[in-house]
């Protein structure tokens, strides 16, 4: 049985034997938080951080956390909300004026947030996904896939550069910046939108499921994997 760290109250018991069985049955490591009327009742770890099972999972081993970076980067935009520098109903060109052409006048910035604007898909080299300036400018130049407002669409890789350069617009930090001096940074949580150097040692990379290679995606019950 796999041997797990940490602390849990009595009644979860059931949570770190989950995380055991999990290990035992193939999975390289994890780790699982459970909160209760916001009191930790679970705080777990075990197993590795590497495939080749050599770097023991630790307390604060860290690991992508992919679309939860969505949530982090709307509560970014609520907060401008809140505070009010920032018109949800209010069209995104007010904030990024390079962005109302090619149709895209109308998207306001509750179209964003709610995956309705018509911009869903990537259509530039993937090199660009790293360099924030040219993957705004690319969606800024874009033209909706239907009437913004008019219909949802998952925007799985565009959401974060259209919500992100909002709040840079008005905030001229970037969305990791912003998120870690006004959220990350006074709750004291361990979560980076962009990650320094420093912190690269605690970073558990993506392991494939077991039979899998690199190579290998998700896909619908019956769906076919691309």
């Amino acid at each position: 049985m796999a041997d797990i760290q940490g602390s849990y109250d009595d009644l979860f018991t059931a949570v770190p034997r989950a995380l055991s069985a999990l290990l035992d049955e193939g999975d390289a490591g994890a780790s699982v938080a459970v909160f209760v009327d916001g009191e930790p009742v679970v705080d777990v770890w075990g197993g590795f951080a590497d495939a080749d099972r050599t770097i023991p999972w630790q307390r604060d081993t860290i690991t992508n956390t992919w679309s939860v970076t969505k949530t982090m980067t709307a509560l970014c935009a609520l907060v401008l909300a809140d505070r009010g520098e920032l018109d949800l109903d209010a069209p995104v060109g007010r904030y990024w004026p390079g962005f109302a052409r090619a149709g895209k006048e109308k998207v306001l910035v509750r179209h964003l947030l709610a995956h309705t604007a018509g911009l869903p898909d990537w259509d530039g080299p993937i090199e660009e996904l790293y360099d924030w300036p040219s993957a705004t400018a690319r969606l800024a130049a874009q033209t909706p896939q239907w009437e913004p407002g008019s219909a949802a669409g998952y925007h799985s890789l565009t959401q974060g550069f259209l919500v992100g350069e909002v709040v840079r617009r008005i905030t001229g930090r970037s969305l990791g910046e912003f998120f870690a001096q006004e959220v990350a940074g006074p709750l004291g949580a361990d979560f980076h939108i962009g990650l320094a150097a420093e912190h690269d040692h605690r970073v558990a990379p993506t392991i494939p499921p077991p039979s899998q290679d690199e190579d290998y995606a998700a896909s619908a019950p019956g769906g076919k994997a691309t």
